[in-house]
């Protein structure tokens, strides 16, 4: 609903804030922080931090707006925008909606026609993207993966085929699991970097095939990560050999196919005939300890 025509309205501010190394701060924060009738802030703590680092001082009310009071605290914010004020929102690093709060409040302030700016600031997605050596003239962002293990499988097959290069965010404590269910998905030698702690002291890149990168993990990895994982390889028919067929039919068959539609799809993907695909199925299962497959399904 568009507010009533001649009322004046107020403006949301999206802040980038850094990811590391306060230094890296655009200098229209700290003017929008002391400008603001308004700062919702993730961590109102860490906004106090950040305050101080900056030098500066708000006057404004300071709100806490994170992913447990987002819902509730969005009509409060679009109830000041409309009453013309400027609302500062800031997330602990970053820039606010993407993978953070913040979604909630523009699409509401949208639908009422309240104008919406940004500071631009430091990106974990685009730092990432341009160390990790990977091509990035075409990319997705996947944002974080599924905590259960069956979830997460089944979320990365959704993109097993996909070209363009991947970027995830994941706790430390879930990246062995991750890279490893990246790794049985995409295969171990899909390329990949893991940046952990991007601008910070200890800032580190791990380049390697995504099998390397899991043992890596294994270890023991500490700090934020994000993860950067090339695409999906553009290979012709001559260039895949039986054990890929086979494997991305199970990749298929795995993700709820059946395996007739599965082979069908990988020989559509591959430019090959379906047989050709079926053949190297069975060939592979008449190969496994488990016995011999009977083919029934594929027409």
């Amino acid at each position: 609903m568009a507010p009533v025509t001649g009322t004046v309205t107020g403006t949301l501010v999206l802040a980038g804030t850094p990811i590391g190394d306060v230094a890296d701060a655009p200098p229209r924060l700290a003017a929008e922080l002391e400008r603001a009738d308004v700062v919702a802030a993730e961590d109102t703590r860490r906004l106090r931090r950040l305050t101080q680092a900056l030098g500066v001082h708000t006057t404004g009310r300071v709100v806490s707006y994170f992913e447990g009071n987002e819902s509730a605290r969005t009509p409060e914010l679009v109830e000041a925008l409309t009453g013309g004020a400027r609302v500062l929102l800031v997330t602990d690093a970053g820039m606010p909606s993407v993978s953070d709060p913040g979604y909630r409040l523009v699409a509401a302030a949208v639908e009422r026609d309240i104008k919406v700016t940004a500071v631009p600031g430091p990106s974990a997605v685009l730092t990432a993207l341009a160390l990790s050596g990977l091509p990035v003239d075409r990319f997705c962002f996947e944002g974080f993966l599924p905590r259960k293990a069956g979830e997460r499988l089944s979320r990365l097959r959704e993109v097993a085929g996909e070209r363009r290069t991947l970027v995830y965010f994941e706790a430390p404590h879930r990246l062995d699991d991750t890279l490893a269910a990246m790794a049985e998905v995409f295969g171990e030698e899909r390329r990949a970097a893991v940046c952990r702690e991007l601008t910070k002291t200890y800032e580190e890149v791990k380049r390697g095939g995504l099998g390397e990168l899991a043992r890596w993990a294994a270890e023991g990895v500490r700090g934020e990560i994000t993860i950067v994982v090339e695409g999906a390889p553009e290979t012709g028919p001559a260039e895949l050999d039986a054990a890929e067929l086979v494997r991305r039919v199970r990749v298929r068959e795995e993700a709820g196919e059946r395996r007739k539609e599965a082979i069908a799809a990988v020989a559509a993907d591959a430019g090959l005939p379906k047989r050709e695909v079926f053949d190297a199925v069975v060939a592979a299962k008449n190969a496994s300890p488990e016995g011999s497959a009977d083919g029934k399904g594929l027409s």
